[in-house]
């Protein structure tokens, strides 16, 4: 698919490709389809100049848009992977990542590396935190340089002939999950299981030509762009993106739920079709999507191991009258089972590859508790410790050693259900005997600080229960625990 985007955009240069919103919500084009021809022929021949490939590994730290698409775009031509920096992660953990993907180049818009140097003050305040990103290795900007960058990606690189673009399978991606500050975890995608996720997403949205279609992520980019429909990145601030939503009338929309939320909140009247996940997703949701105009409703089951899995439409999600979440039926060509402890097993032509440093698997354990009732999935809570938070994975074993600063006898993160499928992050923190509760949250605020994306929402100080033979911390009570002393603050 990504092949057929790039002779797309080459056959229509002059066809708005994607789409921004101003303050009012009009709508104005940010990139033509020969605009994101050039600029990704313009980065593959500056990554090629820089002496990267077939089989290389490129960090990417580039917020979403024609870069971050043309980018891709140049790595997919030259055979090389890419490795997703999240800014958001801390400095700490986005070193150990680093140091498990070894990219030969780290290519980062000004945003990001501002974050690391002169605005990093301004950047804390975002809730984006990275290490000095010129400590870990070669750097190249794209986009507009701001004072303190690195050059840009092609300056100074010696022209020379593209070799013919790879078309053969291989690592294509490189994203960070789980795992803890010492021992990171990330999924690698090849080309073909991005490819087989993309067609999946084709066959279940259908883009038709001309029309746009609303949402920023790499799979609404490629698959809409590649059938014709020009995209639109959503606006950030919920009031914009529903004055966008309403002028722009797209076919289909793609929203995580809390910027569904939001977005209603606001007003939002919506048209077509409306697609919303990587957040739990509730019939009351979809229910009120479709009162504000949606033809259609869907909510749709995704892992970063697997994109899409599964997809309910509102209405036959609210005729649901069982025990649990119908999150619907397997997409064509993914195959679901349980294991005996009842956890959720995928597979299929979309899974990834295998875990970086490990061998492939082509199943997936999900770390969901489910059952397949006619042929459809029902999910039935999580045996993993992830905290889902605004559309967020959060996962505690990457921040709670940071916590343990003196008078720190025990400390959890636990996420606390906030309504709608969404959850708080809290920190449990026991203090050691005769600590002082004062001292003890003035201490804590540096390694808060850093945690950027992944700060709690609140700290409670209590002694953490503990269960089993063995007396380990319960993850499950003190998350009962915290909603109670949460709630006791608020009455």
């Amino acid at each position: 698919m990504l092949d057929t985007l790039a002779h797309t955009l080459r056959r229509t240069p002059d066809r708005p490709a994607v789409l921004t919103a101003t303050r009012t919500g009009a709508v104005r084009t940010k990139a033509t389809c020969g605009d994101l021809a050039d600029l990704a022929d313009r980065y593959a021949a500056a990554l090629h100049g820089h002496g990267l490939r077939r089989g290389g590994t490129v960090g990417v730290a580039v917020r979403p848009g024609p870069r971050a698409l043309a980018v891709l775009l140049a790595m997919h031509r030259l055979g090389l992977r890419a490795a997703v920096l999240d800014p958001g992660a801390g400095p700490a953990v986005l070193r150990a990542r680093l140091a498990l993907a070894r990219p030969e180049l780290v290519v980062a818009d000004a945003a990001a590396q501002a974050a690391a140097t002169w605005a990093r003050p301004l950047a804390r305040r975002a809730q984006v935190v990275l290490p000095d990103l010129a400590a870990l290795g070669p750097v190249a900007t794209v986009g507009p340089r701001l004072p303190g960058c690195a050059p840009a990606l092609d300056t100074g690189v010696r022209s020379a002939a593209l070799p013919r673009p790879v078309d053969d399978d291989g690592d294509a991606i490189i994203v960070f999950t789980s795992g803890t500050t010492a021992r990171p975890r990330a999924v690698v995608h090849s080309r073909s299981s991005i490819a087989a996720g993309m067609a999946a997403v084709t066959g279940l949205v259908r883009p038709r030509p001309g029309r746009p279609v609303l949402g920023g992520t790499f799979f609404v980019l490629v698959p809409s762009l590649a059938g014709g429909a020009p995209v639109a990145l959503p606006a950030r601030s919920p009031r914009v993106l529903a004055r966008q939503v309403g002028r722009l009338a797209p076919q289909s929309t793609y929203l995580t739920p809390p910027q569904l939320r939001a977005a209603l909140a606001e007003g939002a009247r919506f048209t077509g079709r409306v697609w919303t996940g990587s957040a739990p997703v509730s019939t009351e949701l979809l229910t009120r999507v479709k009162q504000a105009g949606a033809t259609e409703a869907w909510g749709v089951y995704a892992l970063t191991e697997l994109f899409p899995a599964a997809a309910v439409e509102q209405a036959d999600k609210a005729a649901f009258t069982g025990n649990g979440d119908l999150v619907g039926a397997p997409l064509p060509g993914v195959e679901a089972e349980t294991s005996g402890a009842g956890e959720l097993l995928l597979s299929g032509p979309a899974v990834r590859d295998r875990y970086l440093g490990e061998e492939p698997d082509p199943r997936v354990a999900t770390g969901d508790r489910a059952r397949i009732e006619d042929g459809r999935i029902v999910l039935e809570g999580r045996c993993k410790d992830m905290v889902l938070r605004q559309a967020e994975n959060i996962y505690p074993g990457l921040y709670e050693p940071s916590l343990h600063v003196p008078g720190v006898e025990l400390a959890l993160l636990v996420g606390v259900p906030a309504g709608d499928g969404d959850e708080r992050l809290v920190a449990v923190v026991q203090p050691c005997p005769g600590a002082d509760a004062v001292r003890l949250r003035a201490d804590l605020k540096g390694p808060l600080a850093r945690m950027g994306t992944a700060r709690p929402d609140a700290v409670v100080l209590a002694d953490i229960p503990l269960s089993g033979r063995s007396r380990k911390p319960d993850r499950a009570a003190a998350a009962r625990l915290a909603a109670e002393r949460l709630a006791g603050r608020g009455r």
